[in-house]
């Protein structure tokens, strides 16, 4: 059901060298650019009646407007589950205890008398999140997009979802986003959204519609064709990430439980057949024991073929065996694992060494569910090696730190000669000549 690799007995190599031996999903964003370029084009020619058009051709709905009415919203609220809707607000008031923490203040530092440099930080005026409702759906994307953009202080916030093909005939909520996704924006105060999907509803936030008007962010996980298509828009909008499968990796010694190791690894396998499990361990005895343990774990569950056995089997999935912890934590440092797990005697120790993880889960009443759902953490995370130079969703991710200069006449003078030697250092004479005019063209000196 899942491979091993063996990295026993050899010293490990070095950098690319070992992440090579790792197993990593395919996941050819590149390939899929060149499909996204025309729907991203066609959607900025046409708009409202391109969204309309992919409807019918991806999602199979037909829609008469993109944009969600306010009733559909109020009514997905009023029918939510009051399980659902409670799970849901305590979601969404742990997410907000933790990203409320995250926003940084406004600060200024005196240079020299006379001379200040402050650093305010800015919120994007406007983001499109997504969230994504295809093989899934997933309103706890809903949460984790909408509280740190809220927390930043962004005015203007709308979401798009993917249109559901009606489960009857006549059913009022066909050709919405899914029930609960629209909950979540309830919830959440969230009163614009979308029914839309893919690359179109990417290229929906960055060029804009006769409805939505154009983001200058879009954030939220989604298939090949939205990394593919933030990939295309780079530069034009902010992104968050190219969000590829999701990815599990644990650092597990002997003193795991190996029902808690299978149960976590299948708890990933279950999103997409590309979904990565890896374990890490150095003890054959556990490996041997969390395969035994998968078969009936998997079996008693659902989205077994369709989703967790490719998932599981797939290149991408294996149980890596390392001679001790340190060269497991070289291991898992290597992989830059979107979660990882830490299962291990004083697990809180190795996890402060980790360097390269999108979240650290430490010990076996903190599996990656929690953090899915009720952590207070954000799930919006770095797949694909990313978590070794880049970060998870946060209340950062929509701030723009802005710096404000401030220098007396006095200031300036003090520091003229320096300017001007530093701008003839590198032929740009007239830079200078802007602060000399300053000063009857002579340079002061201090």
């Amino acid at each position: 059901m899942i491979s091993r690799i063996d990295l026993r007995g050899d010293a490990l190599p070095e950098g690319g060298a070992l992440r090579d031996l790792l197993p990593r999903a395919e996941f050819d964003v590149e390939a899929a650019l060149e499909k996204v370029r025309p729907i991203c084009e066609d959607v900025h020619h046409r708009g409202t009646a391109a969204l309309i058009e992919y409807a019918r051709k991806f999602d199979g709905v037909e829609l008469e407007q993109v944009r969600v009415p306010a009733e559909a919203l109020k009514t997905a609220l009023e029918e939510l589950d009051p399980a659902v809707r409670a799970a849901l607000e305590e979601s969404i008031r742990r997410a907000r205890i933790v990203h409320r923490e995250q926003r940084r203040t406004e600060h200024t530092t005196q240079v020299v008398p006379g001379g200040t440099v402050t650093e305010k930080w800015v919120p994007v005026e406007r983001v499109g999140l997504y969230a994504p409702g295809g093989r899934s759906v997933y309103p706890s994307s809903v949460v984790m997009n909408v509280v740190p953009a809220q927390e930043a202080g962004v005015e203007s916030i709308a979401l798009a979802s993917p249109p559901q093909k009606p489960a009857f005939e006549g059913d009022p909520a066909g050709g919405l986003p899914h029930q609960t996704i629209l909950a979540a924006c309830a919830l959440l105060g969230v009163d614009e959204v979308y029914a839309a999907g893919g690359a179109q509803a990417v290229a929906m936030f960055a060029y804009g519609t006769e409805e939505c008007p154009p983001a200058n962010m879009v954030t939220g996980p989604g298939n090949i064709w939205v990394a593919a298509a933030k990939r295309y828009f780079t530069g034009k909008i902010g992104i968050d990430t190219e969000a590829g499968p999701t990815e599990i990796a644990v650092l597990a010694d002997a003193t795991a439980d190996p029902v808690h190791v299978a149960a976590d690894l299948i708890s990933q396998a279950e999103h997409d057949p590309l979904a990565a499990a890896v374990l890490v361990t150095d003890s054959a005895e556990l490996a041997d024991a969390v395969e035994r343990e998968l078969e009936p774990q998997v079996a008693a569950t659902k989205h077994v073929e369709d989703r967790i056995k490719p998932a599981l089997a797939g290149k991408q999935s294996a149980i890596v065996l390392v001679d001790s912890l340190e060269a497991g934590l070289k291991v898992v440092d290597a992989y830059g694992a979107e979660h990882l797990e830490i299962q291990t005697a004083d697990a809180a120790a190795w996890a402060a060494r980790v360097r390269n993880a999108g979240a650290i889960f430490v010990g076996p009443w903190a599996p990656v569910s929690l953090g899915d759902y009720c952590a207070g953490s954000n799930h919006v995370l770095p797949t694909g090696g990313c978590a070794c130079h880049s970060s998870g969703l946060s209340v950062q991710s929509f701030l723009r730190g802005i710096h404000i200069v401030d220098y007396t006449r006095d200031a300036l003078a003090e520091v003229t000669h320096h300017v001007v030697t530093l701008a003839e250092a590198e032929d740009l004479p007239a830079h200078g000549a802007a602060l000399k005019a300053r000063f009857g063209w002579k340079v002061p000196r201090s």
